[in-house]
Order: C-alpha cells, then structure tokens, then sequence
C-alpha cells in the first residue's frame, strides 16, 4: 500500500489589525495644541517681520513633509522595502516638523513604541518649547545669557 501525502496546509498571512481609532483622542488633540501654542503666539506676535513669514512657511512645509514621510516609512515597513532613516525623520523634526511628526504618529500609529526613537523626538520638541519659552515669554534674555 503506497502512501500519499496530503499537501502541506498553506501558511496563513498575520492577521492584520482593522484600523483603530487613535486612543485618548481628546488629550492627545489638547496636548499637541498646547505645545504648538507657544509657537504660534511667538510667530503672530511678530507677524508682519519676514523672518516670522519665514519661520512660518518651515514649520508648516516641515510639518508637511514630516507627515508624508512617516506615512511612506509606514507603508515601507509593512511592504518590507526601502524604510526612511530614522536620522531623517528626527531631522525634519528639528527643522520645524514636529507637529506634523507628533500628528503622523498618532493618525499612522508609526514610532510610538520605539523608546529610543520617542526620546529623541521628545527632546526635540523640548529644545522648540525652550526657544519660544524664550523668544515669548522672556524676550530673549536666555539665549542672550547663553551666548554671552
């Protein structure tokens, strides 16, 4: 009697996650508000000055590419492809993409689990709330302090 074997059962793909919506939704809108306000004060109470047009358009382009940025990463780590650099992203960041950055991690829920990741982009967020802690409230006295 000969044996045949029954085909091997077909490996099943992981299942995906239907998409969720972004949890705590009210305090993480209420914290991302909070830490644009300082910003936002800083450039509308010196409008009219280029350098405020200026610092402006960096923030919102910044923001911007930040955005699309974190949703190809995403797109690339689910497809296994080419992936952004983390040096990159962090970059944009500091050049003013933060808020766009904070947004792209809660809406593609993209580098919140990756502790050493969030320390830098938090420290980056600190170092902006420092300078316009500086620029708004104290007129410029800490970084006159520093440079001295």
């Amino acid at each position: 009697m000969s044996r045949t074997r029954s085909p091997a059962p077909a490996r099943q793909q992981p299942r995906r996650q239907p998409h969720q919506p972004v949890r705590a939704l009210r305090i993480k809108l209420l914290v991302g508000l909070g830490l644009c306000a300082l910003p936002v004060a800083g450039i509308a109470g010196r409008w009219p000055q280029s350098a405020m047009l200026v610092c402006a358009a960096l923030y919102l382009l910044m923001s911007l590419l930040a955005l699309l940025l974190y949703r190809h990463d995403k797109r690339q780590a689910g497809q296994g492809g080419q992936r952004v650099a983390e040096n990159t992203l962090h970059l944009i960041e500091l050049l003013g993409g933060w808020p766009g950055a904070l947004l792209a991690q809660q809406l593609y829920r993209h580098k919140t689990r990756k502790l050493s990741f969030q320390i830098v982009f938090w420290l980056i967020v600190i170092a902006h709330q420092i300078f316009w802690v500086d620029w708004v409230l104290l007129e410029r006295q800490l970084s006159a302090f520093l440079l001295v």
